[in-house]
């Protein structure tokens, strides 16, 4: 087989894990414009009336939602904070890791990878009472701090800083910089590629969290959207109006992000996962 019909055959394959791939979010957004008494009936499906299609649900939300946008904006900042403040401290402590010879270090690096392996659901119990004894439950601080150094995170960094030419921290040196000097100035920039492919992977998992934000919140409206949005399915009525046009809502952040960070996300990913 030549590479010609090789390459075929692989966008063709390609071609159709994209489209089972995307298929489910095909019908959740033809759903969230059918009648919500229709969904009540039928649920998410491709067996509808076309003609019964209206932008209904989204009129709802836009107009009588208020808790859907309190919720959105709370899953915004928690998400832009943790996007933020994680790329700060963890590229610092990874960077650390990489460049500099100091005692303990090779243990330091055990531990995180240690942690790599434990589940998070290990985690949570002391994390909570963490959180009681800090006074942080039901606050944007108690569900962000305990993510901003995220062990995935400082591996990553680590792997890609050990790529990074120690020459130029050298004569940065001779030049009279400082040590953080050298990183905000010289390293970071460098190491742009991989902060851009952290930002999706670690504002996709903010975005999405579920069980932490969950166990920390304790009010209406400090929820994020996953919570919020579960909360619509009761025993005593279900909100599919809002829980299906608000799940397609949820969506256009993450492209979003991934459109801004798209072009290091590959590079990064690629650099970062090889070296060392």
């Amino acid at each position: 087989m030549n590479k010609k019909a090789v390459s075929w055959v692989v966008t063709v394959g390609m071609g159709i894990i994209s489209l089972i791939a995307l298929f489910p979010i095909l019908l959740l957004l033809l759903s969230s414009f059918r009648p919500s008494s229709e969904l009540m009936r039928s649920g998410i499906s491709l067996t509808f009336d076309w003609a019964d299609l209206n932008l209904d649900n989204y009129l709802y939300i836009f107009s009588q939602a208020d808790g859907y946008w309190t919720w959105y904006a709370n899953s915004l900042l928690i998400s832009a904070l943790t996007i933020i403040l994680s790329l700060f401290f963890s590229s610092m402590v990874g960077y650390a890791l990489a460049v500099y010879d100091f005692k303990g270090r090779n243990l330091f690096f055990g531990f995180v990878v240690f942690i790599l392996m434990v589940p998070f659901e290990i985690l949570m119990l002391p994390l909570f009472q963490m959180m009681i004894s800090a006074q942080l439950v039901d606050t944007y601080a108690g569900v962000i701090l305990p993510l901003i150094v995220a062990p995935i995170a400082v591996f990553f960094f680590r792997q890609y800083a050990l790529g990074l030419p120690k020459q130029l921290m050298d004569a940065a040196r001779i030049d009279g910089a400082t040590e953080y000097g050298i990183f905000f100035k010289i390293m970071l920039p460098l190491m742009t590629p991989s902060l851009g492919a952290m930002a999706i992977l670690q504002g996709l998992g903010s975005w999405n969290n579920f069980l932490w934000p969950l166990i920390v919140l304790r009010s209406n409206d400090m929820f994020t959207l996953p919570i919020g949005l579960a909360t619509l399915l009761t025993p005593y009525g279900n909100n599919y109006d809002v829980l299906i046009a608000g799940s397609v809502m949820t969506i256009i952040p993450i492209i979003i992000l991934f459109i801004f960070f798209q072009r290091y996300f590959i590079e990064g990913l690629t650099v970062g996962g090889v070296k060392g």
